[in-house]
């Protein structure tokens, strides 16, 4: 029979840490998939866009950040919603919190690989994650299933930021960044940053229907499943888990948060 200390455990919220409001991409993909949890949710929008800072940057606020988030709110496990953190301190986070699950996010490049064999595909990230050695090595992995195309697209960030998701300035932005792709034979598209699957509309427009849109916000959330099962820390609780937003960058940003939340 379980102890009060083992339930009390289980019944501990899931953090999750992102730079700015993308992360909430993520958050959808974990209440649909693991409706029982708890979840505390930071962003810190006062510091982003994440991906046009220093690697030492990056990895020093994502540090402090879940360090805090750990600290204050006793979470049980933490999810870094953020391609450019994961790619900056998921590894130094693994190695200082060995005893706490600890999970990244990646871009879906294998998705949209084997869609089509020989495909090309366009990976829109941050220029942090297309320059660091680990989208190196999964992209190494599928190279020979496809053609990809890395593309940085810092203001989509800064348009989701601004709550200009689904905007004509969104639109404009896409247009102007696409052109020189527009004859390629694009295939399909990735979202290699959390915030941009809020632009997956104004994205779609562009290409239209036949190219598919490939983002990492439900592997990621299957992966936590997969982690607090294997560590018997899944909430047994039949209601609906709680979500707690914060944000650096004051209420306004909450408040985006909670709109975002609902899309």
């Amino acid at each position: 029979m379980e102890n009060e200390k083992e339930t009390e455990e289980k019944r501990k919220p899931v953090g999750i840490f992102d730079s700015g409001v993308g992360g909430i991409s993520v958050v959808r993909q974990i209440v649909r998939i693991l409706p029982s949890e708890d979840l505390y949710v930071f962003g810190d929008s006062a510091n982003a866009p994440y991906g046009i800072r220093t690697l030492e940057e990056v990895r020093e606020l994502t540090l402090s950040h879940v360090e805090a988030m750990i600290r204050e709110n006793h979470v049980k496990a933490v999810v870094i919603a953020c391609n450019t953190a994961t790619s900056a301190a998921i590894t130094a986070l693994r190695r200082r919190y060995p005893t706490i699950p600890m999970i990244g996010i990646e871009p879906a490049l294998k998705p949209a690989a084997l869609f089509k064999q020989g495909g090309k595909v366009l990976v829109l990230a941050t220029e942090m994650t297309i320059r660091e050695e680990k989208y190196h090595e999964l992209a190494k992995r599928f190279s020979d299933r496809a053609e990809l195309i890395p593309l940085p697209a810092p203001r989509i960030v800064t348009l989701v930021e601004d709550g200009k998701h689904d905007s004509k300035e969104m639109d404009a932005y896409l247009a102007g960044l696409f052109q020189p792709y527009r004859e390629a034979g694009i295939d399909a598209v990735v979202l290699g940053c959390t915030h941009f699957p809020f632009a997956r509309a104004a994205i779609s427009r562009y290409w239209g229907e036949t190219v598919p849109v490939f983002d990492g916000a439900e592997g990621t959330a299957r992966e936590l499943k997969r982690r607090l099962t294997e560590n018997d820390l899944r909430n047994p609780s039949e209601d609906r888990g709680k979500v707690v937003l914060e944000n650096s960058g004051g209420i306004e940003k909450i408040r985006l948060s909670e709109q975002l939340l609902t899309l």
